[in-house]
C-alpha cells in the first residue's frame, strides 16, 4: 500500500503560478504524465508533466535541468516518448522520480531558472496514447451497474452467481483505444428487436458511454507467476478516466455466448493524462462490501487492501449538445459517482488477472468496467439513466437524450479532495459522435 511522503504536503507550492490555484487539476501534488508534442508541428513526442495550466516537457527538462545521475537515467527514455520504460521501472525508482521533480516544481527551487523554459501551456499541445497498450482487458467491477443493467434484461435474476466471487472481465481491443479529444463514428453492426424475423446491419441507434477507469501496469510478470494480492499494488502505475463506448442494441444479439464484441470494440477513449498511483495515497478508503456478501477466497484477500484497497475518487459525466454548442450554453452534468463504489478494488483485478500465470506487461491497460453508485444520479451510463431508453433525460430548452445523438460530446471528468489534502484532478476524457458512414 502508498504511502505518504513530503510530496503530499498540503501546504508546498509551486513557482509556476497556476498549479497554486484551489481549484486546478493539477497541482504541484499530482504531476501526472502524457504523450505530447506542440500542436500543428512535426516535433518528436515526448512525456510531459502537468503542472497547473501548464506542462513540464521532459525532453527540454532533462537537458536543461541538473538532476542526479539516476534521475537522468529515468528521464532520457521519457524525453524521447517513452512512457512505458517508466513504467516497467521498480516502484522505487519510479517513486524517486516523483520526488525529484516536485523538488524541482517547488516554490524556492534552485532549478527555477533551469526548468523555466521548459514549460509549455497545456492549451499549446496535442496528445496521443499515453503509453504503447500492448493488450487491453475490460472488467466488470461497478456492482451497482451490474444489478441495474441484469433488471432490465433478468428481472428475476439480475446478477449471475458468480458475481460476488470472482472479478468478471473479458480481453478487449487493443487498437481502438485513442485518446480524449478524437472523435468516434456511429458504427454499424447486427440488430435483432424482439419483434424482429431476422437481424438487420445497420448504424446503432441506441449508443452509449460509459463512465470507467483505466488502470495502466506497471512492471509485469513472468509468463506462469502469479502476482500476489499483497504486491498488487507494486504493480500498478496509475489511472485515467476511460470511456468504454457501448453500442446497446448490438451487443444483446452478438454477445452470447462468448461476450461483447463489434458493440464494444469500434472504440473506447482514454484521457492523455496518467495519474500515479502516488498521487492518490491520501484519498485510499476502504473496500465497501456488505457484511452478509462472501469473502473473497483466499488468493483475493489482503488486510491491507481491506482496510485502504478503495479510492475516494469522485467521478462526473457531462454531455455538451450540438444545439448547446450552437446556442453557446454549458454542456449539462448527467451523473456522479465514486471510485469506492467499485465491488472489486484495483488490486483485486490486477491479482486476478495474472493469478492463472497470464503476463502482464508494462502499458497493459484494465478497464474498471461501469462505476455507478447506489443512487440513480449516479449511474454511469445511459442504459441505466434512462431505464433503458424508456425515461428520456431533459437537458433543457426542449432537449432530450435516450442515448446518445450525432454532434454529442461526451465528458468524464475526475477529482479527489479532502481534509487534510490538496486537491486533485484526472484532467478531461471526451469524445464526440460522427455520423455513421454511409454504406
Amino acid at each position: 500500500m502508498q504511502s505518504l511522503d513530503f510530496t503530499h504536503d498540503p501546504a508546498a507550492q509551486s513557482w509556476v503560478a497556476s498549479a497554486n490555484a484551489v481549484d486546478t487539476d493539477f497541482p504541484l501534488q499530482n504531476l501526472p504524465y502524457a504523450r505530447a508534442r506542440r500542436a500543428g508541428t512535426q516535433q518528436d513526442w515526448r512525456i510531459v508533466v502537468a503542472i497547473g495550466d501548464q506542462a513540464l516537457d521532459l525532453a527540454a527538462a532533462a537537458s536543461a535541468g541538473r538532476w542526479s545521475s539516476a534521475v537522468q537515467v529515468l528521464l532520457d527514455p521519457l524525453a524521447r516518448g517513452d512512457l512505458n520504460a517508466l513504467m516497467a521501472q521498480p516502484v522505487a525508482a519510479r517513486r524517486a522520480l516523483r520526488q525529484a521533480l516536485f523538488d524541482a516544481l517547488r516554490e524556492g527551487s534552485p532549478q527555477q531558472a533551469r526548468l523555466q523554459g521548459a514549460l509549455v501551456a497545456q492549451s499549446a499541445l496535442e496528445f496521443s496514447l499515453p503509453a504503447r497498450i500492448g493488450d487491453y482487458t475490460d472488467f466488470y467491477a461497478g456492482i451497482h451497474h451490474a444489478v441495474t443493467v441484469g433488471k432490465l434484461f433478468r428481472p428475476d435474476n439480475p446478477l449471475l452467481p458468480n458475481y460476488k466471487w470472482v472479478p468478471i472481465g473479458y480481453h478487449g481491443r487493443a487498437s481502438s483505444i485513442v485518446v480524449s479529444g478524437t472523435p468516434l463514428r456511429r458504427p454499424w453492426g447486427q440488430r435483432k428487436g424482439p419483434n424482429d424475423e431476422v437481424p438487420q446491419y445497420a448504424p446503432s441507434q441506441r449508443l452509449d458511454h460509459e463512465l470507467e477507469l483505466g488502470l495502466w501496469v506497471a512492471q509485469g510478470n513472468e509468463l506462469g507467476e502469479p502476482i500476489p494480492i499483497e504486491r498488487a499494488e507494486e504493480h500498478l502505475f496509475g489511472l485515467s478516466l476511460f470511456n468504454d463506448w457501448s453500442a446497446r442494441d448490438i451487443q444483446p444479439w452478438e454477445y452470447q455466448p462468448l461476450g461483447p464484441f463489434l458493440a464494444k470494440n469500434f472504440g473506447s477513449t482514454v484521457a492523455p493524462w496518467v495519474v500515479t498511483w502516488e498521487a492518490l495515497a491520501p484519498f485510499r478508503c476502504p473496500m465497501e462490501r456488505p457484511a452478509d456478501d462472501p469473502r473473497p477466497l483466499p488468493y483475493l484477500q489482503h488486510n491491507a487492501n481491506e482496510v485502504a484497497g478503495g479510492v475516494d475518487l469522485q467521478l462526473e459525466v457531462w454531455i455538451h449538445t450540438a444545439a448547446q454548442r450552437a446556442a453557446g450554453r454549458g454542456p449539462t452534468r448527467l451523473a456522479c459517482s465514486n471510485m469506492r463504489h467499485m465491488y472489486w478494488t484495483a488490486a483485486q483485478l490486477l491479482t486476478h488477472h495474472a493469478s492463472n500465470g497470464c503476463n502482464l506487461q508494462p502499458g497493459d491497460l484494465l478497464g474498471t468496467g461501469t462505476i455507478s453508485g447506489p443512487l440513480p444520479e449516479q449511474a454511469g451510463s445511459l442504459l441505466e439513466l434512462t431505464q433503458g431508453g424508456r425515461q428520456p433525460i431533459d437537458l433543457g430548452e426542449g432537449e432530450t437524450r435516450t442515448f446518445l445523438q450525432d454532434g454529442d460530446e461526451l465528458s468524464l471528468r475526475a477529482y479527489a479532495e479532502r481534509p487534510g489534502a490538496r486537491r486533485i484532478g484526472l484532467g478531461a476524457c471526451s469524445g464526440l459522435i460522427l455520423p455513421a458512414l454511409a454504406r
